[in-house]
């Protein structure tokens, strides 16, 4: 076989061979990570097993469920796990005044930068700090992941090395949370969007989202040797046609550029020998604005792990096989 691509079940096959060293880097979005879900979910229904995992924002969720999710029931455990946190997301967005009605979903689909919520948020956030807007620190997340959280499986011997990250706000340094340090705070830490809330305090440091440090970084899954397979899942597009308009969209957009940037020169500096999987979501979220991050309805989410998963279906099958 090797004179040919790999089919999706062979790179699968490959995939779950532990002995080759594979290592999962998970970007942040929001509830653009529903695309990362998906990915993983295609890749573990062939069996994917990984020894080490690093992530960020959402991409930090996700791989906490992931790996506790491997810990309690392998591949189909991972595959329940994260099912139920994605579901989980969409009852808390339930409840959240940031939907769009039946004629909003008509007009614009999934943004709802035209609804009267966004508005009055985008205004608040132009106008008053974090600290102003919400001085409780309240977190829709912290419920779910309190309820979801299981340390215990996460420190268990058996459990793939997990890295999650968070940006310390001093410094602007990364700081890294291996499997036993691992709280539902440092995942908050690790998604704190800094326009809404206020910072998470780790160890006494002011924290705020991983992505800003790395999108993430690729160190942590380098030692304490590089592993044979890095498989890295986009949330964020690489691309996107067009010039973003709003002030928002043009905020993000400068925070993907500058995300990408980093992770390109971490990419370029990967030892030689090391196989670089990319499951990218450009044709998933390039006509996505920024608020669809904030976008948490079910059929959205939903739409976004199709996506993924027909995205991990594409870029496995083009592996070439080695010799």
């Amino acid at each position: 076989m090797s004179n040919r691509t790999w089919t999706t079940a062979t790179a699968a096959t490959s995939l779950a061979d532990r002995g080759k060293g594979v290592a999962l880097a998970l970007q942040g979005g929001g509830a653009h990570g529903a695309f990362t879900w998906g990915a993983l979910d295609r890749l573990l229904e062939d069996g994917l097993a990984v020894d080490r995992v690093c992530g960020v924002s959402s991409g930090a969720i996700t791989g906490a469920m992931l790996v506790q999710g491997l810990v309690r029931g392998g591949a189909t455990g991972a595959r329940a796990e994260l099912r139920r946190l994605w579901d989980r997301v969409a009852s808390a967005h339930a409840l959240s005044p940031l939907r769009a009605g039946p004629l909003d979903r008509w007009l614009w689909g999934w943004d709802i930068s035209n609804t009267p919520a966004w508005w009055g948020l985008d205004m608040a956030m132009r106008v008053f700090g974090p600290s102003q807007m919400n001085p409780l620190g309240l977190n829709p997340l912290r419920s779910v992941l309190a309820d979801l959280l299981d340390r215990r499986l996460l420190a268990d011997p058996a459990a793939p090395r997990l890295t999650v990250t968070a940006t310390e706000v001093a410094s602007g340094a990364a700081l890294l949370f291996d499997n036993e340090r691992i709280t539902v705070e440092v995942l908050l830490a690790s998604a704190c969007v800094p326009f809404l809330f206020p910072a998470v305090e780790l160890d006494g440091r002011p924290c705020w989202d991983g992505g800003y440090a790395g999108n993430p970084p690729l160190g942590p899954l380098l030692d304490p040797a590089p592993p044979a397979t890095l498989v890295l899942i986009r949330a964020q597009a690489g691309r996107r046609a067009g010039l973003p308009s709003t002030q928002a969209d043009i905020a993000n957009r400068l925070t993907e550029i500058a995300g990408q940037n980093l992770l390109a020169a971490e990419l370029a500096a990967l030892p030689p020998g090391v196989r670089v999987i990319e499951i990218a979501a450009d044709t998933a979220l390039d006509s996505l604005p920024v608020s669809s991050k904030f976008n948490g309805e079910a059929a959205f989410l939903t739409e976004l792990h199709q996506a993924g998963r027909k995205a991990a279906e594409r870029a496995v099958a083009t592996v070439p096989s080695p010799a």
